[in-house]
């Protein structure tokens, strides 16, 4: 059994290791395009501001390790998380995006109106992205590297920066989720997911915390097309 022993106030001191799972930060084309795989893709200036906060908001958390996506939205936002603490930014290539195919930098608005798109809805496990993976694969690699990095954390806590849909399914995996169904859950920019690992039983102890309720408040309508800026893919 998994020993969650009481500290102090807040979280209990896990005898088993703790993941942040963190998606990046907002880009310039977060909701808007699918970026997956496509170098050079950066922060915008929230993100940075995003990925800052996101340091100072952690910085009462002890970390052991920093992992990231390869890709340079994660390592961006990775980097002052781990340069708070004086550590070095480890890139794991099975944390990266799902890969889509044909379908990278097309928009969203353009990839809504595809017949694939009602498939990736009602049921993903059975989609395969032309030219690219399947979610199934895409969560079966996620899981190897996540597997692999715990291997290697007897106790204490990580964190690893990753996307959108990959972080959805590792979510999944680990409560036991059906592919299925993992369009139901919502994983926002710099939000923190936190999974104690251990003894075979994994324990979800936070779920898409963005440190406020910015994300509970509806949005203003505008006249014109609204964007889909913290949509999970992209």
């Amino acid at each position: 059994m998994t020993r969650l022993r009481p500290s102090r106030p807040g979280y209990p001191r896990a005898e088993v290791p703790l993941a942040l799972l963190i998606r990046h930060a907002l880009t310039d084309a977060t909701g808007r395009t699918l970026t997956g795989w496509t170098p050079g893709v950066s922060l915008s200036e929230r993100g940075r501001a995003q990925a800052g906060a996101l340091a100072e908001r952690l910085a009462p958390v002890p970390l052991a390790a920093v992992y990231s996506s390869p890709l340079e939205r994660c390592l961006e936002t990775a980097g002052p998380l781990a340069a708070s603490r004086r550590l070095v930014v480890q890139a794991v290539e099975d944390l990266g995006e799902v890969r889509y195919g044909d379908w990278t930098g097309r928009s969203l608005a353009q990839l809504a109106r595809t017949r694939l798109w009602g498939a990736i809805q009602r049921m993903p496990s059975g989609v395969r992205f032309p030219g690219g993976e399947s979610l199934l694969e895409t969560q079966d690699r996620a899981v190897g590297a996540m597997a692999a990095i715990a291997g290697g954390h007897r106790s204490g806590t990580f964190a690893v920066v990753s996307h959108g849909d990959v972080i959805r399914l590792l979510l999944a995996h680990y409560a036991g989720v059906h592919v299925d169904q993992f369009q139901r859950l919502v994983v926002s920019p710099s939000s923190v997911t936190a999974i104690a690992l251990g003894d075979g039983v994994p324990r979800i102890v936070r779920v898409n915390d963005t440190g406020g309720v910015a994300d509970l408040v509806p949005r203003t309508r505008r006249r014109s097309r609204p964007s889909r800026g913290d949509g999970n893919m992209a």
